[in-house]
């Protein structure tokens, strides 16, 4: 017998267009106000830890009055340093409560699909990203990940 956290079909979040995708970015916001509860308040740079996990990073980027952008990510030592992977660049808009991931360290080239009737390459390619970051976040949360305001 398998157990699982959440139900992630996709159909749950429609098909790969416009409205799915917005329901990503909705339960994306929900997932994130769980992750960082006092967005507006917390530090410019956070870490959350966790035993038996690793260090998740934040980073708060830039912050308006309805908006913010943040980098999320984890740290693995490399003989140079630092990897950031994934180094999610997300933007939260608090005023419609959605959150979208707009950029992350891909080990893989981007290909450019030419544009084909019925398809919509940057849609499908907004609807990947925006899944990882829905699925992701659950992940951080599941393993206790939390990151508090005045919590060093």
């Amino acid at each position: 017998m398998t157990v699982r956290m959440e139900t992630a079909s996709p159909a749950r979040f429609g098909d790969r267009d416009i409205t799915g995708l917005i329901r990503i970015y909705e339960a994306s916001y929900v997932r994130l106000a769980k992750l960082v509860p006092d967005l507006s308040t917390c530090d410019r740079v956070m870490v959350s830890r966790v035993a038996g996990a690793l260090d998740l990073h934040l980073e708060i980027v830039d912050r308006q009055p309805y908006t913010a952008s943040l980098r999320l990510t984890y740290r693995f030592p490399d003989q140079d340093g630092w990897v950031l992977e994934p180094n999610a660049r997300i933007n939260v808009y608090h005023d419609v409560r959605a959150a979208e991931i707009v950029s992350h360290r891909r080990r893989a080239s981007r290909a450019v699909h030419a544009w084909t009737p019925g398809r919509m390459p940057e849609l499908d390619r907004k609807w990947r990203m925006n899944r990882f970051l829905l699925k992701w976040l659950r992940f951080c949360t599941y393993q206790g990940h939390i990151f508090l305001s005045g919590v060093p």
